[in-house]
């Protein structure tokens, strides 16, 4: 015979997947009378979990926001997903200043395991090795993660102060759009009213954000991950580079993603043949030259370098050492050629 506390304990499982569930299916599932599951669900809210009785023809019971999180039933798929997510998250920067944060949450988790489920997942996370050392991100801090993600739910302007890459400090309104996660670190993108422009701002360096009365409409056009790789490719860097290429996006996008690169389709003349048909304008910021020829030498595509005559002359070099190198021949044991 099941005991009731594996009872309860189901009937949590269940309210937990979400929505309404009515008490004849809840007694259908639990193999129980109707009256049964009115008193499993006053044992929960004996132990505090928030149930909330829901009245009418499609009423039932469902879980309530409270000020205790109810004890979480995760299978064994589900535990495992919790934990790689609490042991990647700090190696992929997506975490926040409590570095200590994602430790804790996982020793909690593995204290109120079962025993054999513990072994087990203790046994792949003993075993699992990165390839790449943990990075060094800028973490937000959780509060400033939290009223920023709210304000751009409610579309509710901010107050913020934030710290630019030289160290100049502001305070400044933003209508933030949305936030967005890029290569391990945390961005929130909107507009400055004061300047009428948008931006682009790196969450690590909000200091304090605040919402403000009122509310804005969200733009129309981009979402926000494409605004904040637009923005990224825009940044204002040593050198402007503009290329012809002639290509695909797809084939770009391989080497140049949109965070590098703006590509923009050429328009073709009427009367063009097949061979000038397919170019692509790229324009991208750098602060140093030298990685980009390697780059369009494997894009292995034809293509006209429009700016700057730097780059001419480091695609040049990188072409004679490949031809060097590839007409020298393999010497003799006795050294001779």
């Amino acid at each position: 015979m099941v005991r009731p506390t594996a009872q309860v304990l189901t009937l949590l499982e269940l309210l937990q997947s979400g929505g309404i569930r009515t008490v004849a299916e809840l007694a259908h599932r639990l193999g129980v009378e109707g009256r049964t599951v009115r008193r499993y669900v006053g044992h929960l809210i004996d132990l505090d979990v928030p149930v909330e009785s829901v009245r009418g023809r499609h009423g039932g019971y469902r879980l309530a926001p409270g000020y205790r999180m109810p004890p979480l039933m995760l299978s064994d798929d589900e535990a495992l997903a919790v934990l790689l997510g609490l042991v990647a998250g700090p190696r992929t920067g997506l975490a926040t200043t409590s570095d200590t944060a994602s430790e804790t949450a996982a020793a909690k988790i593995r204290r109120v395991l079962p025993e054999r489920l513990a072994r087990r997942l203790g046994t792949v996370l003993e075993a699992l090795a990165f390839t790449a050392p943990p990075g060094k991100f800028g973490a937000p801090q959780t509060e400033v993660l939290l009223a920023v993600a709210d304000a751009v739910r409610h579309y509710q302007p901010m107050s913020i102060r934030y710290t630019t890459a030289d160290g100049r400090r502001s305070e400044r309104t933003l209508h933030p759009y949305g936030l967005v996660a890029h290569s391990g670190r945390w961005y929130v993108t909107g507009a400055d009213p004061e300047i009428g422009e948008d931006r682009t701002l790196r969450l690590d360096r909000i200091t304090d954000a605040r919402t403000l009365p009122g509310s804005f409409e969200p733009p129309a056009g981009p979402d926000p991950a494409q605004r904040v790789l637009s923005a990224l490719a825009k940044a204002p860097y040593r050198y402007e580079v503009t290329l012809r290429i002639q290509a695909t996006v797809e084939q770009l996008r391989t080497r140049l993603p949109a965070s590098i690169a703006i590509v923009e389709e050429l328009p073709s003349p009427a009367d063009a043949d097949l061979d000038n048909e397919g170019w692509l304008r790229v324009e991208l910021r750098a602060e140093r030259l030298d990685w980009l020829p390697p780059v369009l030498a494997s894009l292995d595509r034809p293509f006209v370098i429009e700016r700057p005559d730097e780059l001419r002359g480091l695609v040049t070099a990188l072409a004679d050492r490949l031809t060097t190198s590839a007409r020298r021949v393999r010497p003799l044991p006795d050294g001779s050629s």
